[in-house]
C-alpha cells in the first residue's frame, strides 16, 4: 500500500490562498457600485499579494521534494545464511546487514559472492538462487556500482527475481572483484548520495573479511 505525500497540503496552501484572494477581489469589485481611490489602491495591493502567493505555490511545487511513495514489499521476513561459513564471517554479515536494514531504506538484501548466495535478509523473495543477468555481470566486470532508482521502468528488472516482486529501487554494490551486495528498497529514488557512500564502505569491509577466508 502506498503512502500519500505528507507535505502536499503545505505545498498547495499558497496556491489555494492566492487563488481564493483573487476570486474574492474580483467578486468585491463586481459588487461595488462606485469605486473609490482608496479601494482601487487596495485592489491593486490585493492583486499583487495574490499573484505572489500563487507564484510561491508554483515554485514550491518544483523546489520542495516530494516524499517518495513507499510500498509494503511482498514476501516473508527472514535471515538466511550459508551454513558452511565460518562463524566470524556469519557475524560480520549479520552485523553489516542489520546496519543497512535499520539505517537506510533497504528492506531486502542479498550477498552474492564467488557464485554463491551467502546471505538473504529482510523481506525475502520467492527465489533463493541468484542467476547473474546483464546488470549483475556488468557490476562484476566493471567493479562499479549500479543504482536503479525506479526498478519498474528498467527492462532488466526481470533478473532480480530473487528480490520481492514489487521492489522499487535496487543498488548493486561490488564486493571486491568476486561478489555483489544487492539492496532492495520499498520506495523509488529513495537512496541518498550519503547512503550510497556508506553502502560502498560496508561492501569494502565485507570484501576484506571474505577475502581472508
Amino acid at each position: 500500500m502506498s503512502k500519500s505525500d505528507p507535505n502536499r497540503i503545505v505545498r498547495r496552501l499558497p496556491l489555494f490562498v492566492g487563488g481564493l484572494g483573487a476570486v474574492l477581489l474580483f467578486v468585491n469589485r463586481l459588487l461595488t457600485p462606485e469605486l473609490t481611490d482608496s479601494q482601487a489602491r487596495g485592489d491593486v495591493l490585493g492583486v499583487i499579494l495574490s499573484a505572489v502567493l500563487i507564484l510561491t505555490g508554483l515554485i514550491w511545487q518544483q523546489v520542495q521534494p516530494k516524499t517518495p511513495e513507499t510500498v509494503e514489499l511482498i514476501g516473508e521476513e527472514g535471515l538466511i545464511l550459508e551454513p558452511d561459513l565460518p562463524e566470524t564471517v556469519k557475524t560480520e554479515l549479520a552485523w553489516a546487514s542489520r546496519l543497512l536494514l535499520t539505517n537506510t531504506v533497504t528492506r531486502s538484501l542479498v550477498v552474492y559472492y564467488q557464485g554463491k548466495v551467502l546471505l538473504r535478509r529482510g523481506i525475502l523473495g520467492a527465489k533463493s538462487q541468484v542467476t547473474p543477468g546483464a546488470i549483475l555481470k556488468r557490476v562484476l566486470e566493471t567493479q562499479k556500482a549500479v543504482y536503479l532508482v525506479a526498478l519498474k521502468v528498467y527492462p532488466g528488472r526481470v533478473e532480480f527475481d530473487y528480490l520481492p516482486e514489487n521492489t522499487q529501487g535496487v543498488i548493486c554494490q561490488p564486493i571486491g572483484k568476486e561478489g555483489v551486495l544487492i539492496l532492495g528498497a520499498n520506495a523509488p529514488r529513495s537512496y541518498t548520495k550519503q547512503d550510497e557512500n556508506w553502502i560502498a564502505g560496508i561492501a569494502d569491509k565485507l570484501a576484506v573479511t571474505l577475502g581472508e577466508q
